[in-house]
């Protein structure tokens, strides 16, 4: 049996990818002949058909989706043998190109990548903050090293990556000195009739707190929901409303907003991730990242009252 070559096999990869030879083409800077000459030969070498025509487009066969397993994992397997090779420790300045989902809380992004800054190597840290989708998009195409996510990589996703839990965090309720003297009761029953500032549809934390809310029997006044955690605080500071952060970057909180505590709860907890294209984490800042996380976040708590 003739061996694989493993030119075919990438046209065949970005053909599957993109579902015609037309799309193919245009990001392999070939011609559609060029292509569709190269898969024809790839498909007789290897004894089996791999797509069939479905309109304009191409749609893979029960052979081509199993070549398109291995070839998925091939890929990445080389995707991964680069960054081992690029990211090697060397005397030259370290770039880490981080996305951050906008649901993660800044303080929170800070004190996560805070320890990559330690680096014996010199570091350059390039930061975009986005949608989790349209971070995820630019992680598919080697823009970002990682994503710093409040969620896993959803299962619909169109984007071969891996999740890496970094860390998880209770919650802390604050509010302004003037709004926790209107509130009567304590934690959490003060909450039943308050203004509360929600975070937005894309936060993992918003449906844990509903949930919970609902299970305490507390009705909040939703005053404002934001997809933004920086400015739903910045919402808070001026006293529009209760708002919720993790508990790890709870004196942050109090010092940068000028808030108050006003209760705590370890039922609800918020995670973060980091997502990137390999199975293992090689990046040294990246790691760095992760087992900082790992071994240092103690969380300050005070139990339910």
């Amino acid at each position: 049996m003739p061996a694989l070559n493993y030119k075919h096999l990438h046209y065949f990869w970005m053909v599957a990818k993109s579902g015609s030879i037309a799309r193919a083409s245009e990001q392999l800077h070939l011609t559609p002949q060029t292509i569709s000459g190269q898969l024809t030969l790839f498909e007789e070498m290897q004894g089996e058909t791999l797509f069939r025509k479905q309109g304009r487009n191409l749609e893979l066969t029960e052979a081509g989706r199993l070549v398109l397993s291995y070839a998925e994992d091939i890929f990445a397997l080389g995707r991964e043998l680069e960054e081992v090779l690029h990211h090697r420790p060397t005397a030259r300045t370290v770039q880490l190109r981080v996305g951050v989902s906008d649901a993660v809380p800044k303080t929170v992004a800070y004190q996560l990548l805070e320890p990559a800054m330690t680096l014996p190597q010199t570091l350059r840290i390039n930061c975009r903050e986005g949608k989790l989708e349209l971070l995820l998009a630019e992680l598919a195409m080697h823009k970002l090293d990682v994503v710093l996510s409040d969620s896993p990589m959803p299962v619909t996703a169109n984007v071969r990556g891996y999740s890496h839990l970094l860390a998880e965090s209770g919650i802390s309720f604050f509010a302004t000195r003037d709004l926790r003297a209107s509130l009567s009761s304590t934690f959490p029953a003060l909450l039943d009739g308050a203004p509360f500032l929600l975070p937005g549809e894309d936060a993992a934390l918003r449906g844990r707190l509903l949930q919970w809310l609902d299970q305490q029997q507390l009705h909040p006044k939703i005053t404002g929901e934001f997809d933004d955690s920086a400015l739903m605080s910045a919402f808070g500071q001026a006293g529009a409303g209760v708002f919720a952060a993790p508990t790890v970057i709870v004196d942050r909180v109090i010092r940068q907003y000028d808030v108050e505590l006003i209760g705590q709860t370890q039922a609800i907890q918020e995670q973060f991730y980091a997502i990137s294209v390999q199975r293992k984490l090689t990046h040294p800042a990246v790691l760095a990242i992760s087992q900082a996380a790992q071994q240092n976040w103690v969380q300050p708590f005070s139990p339910e009252k």
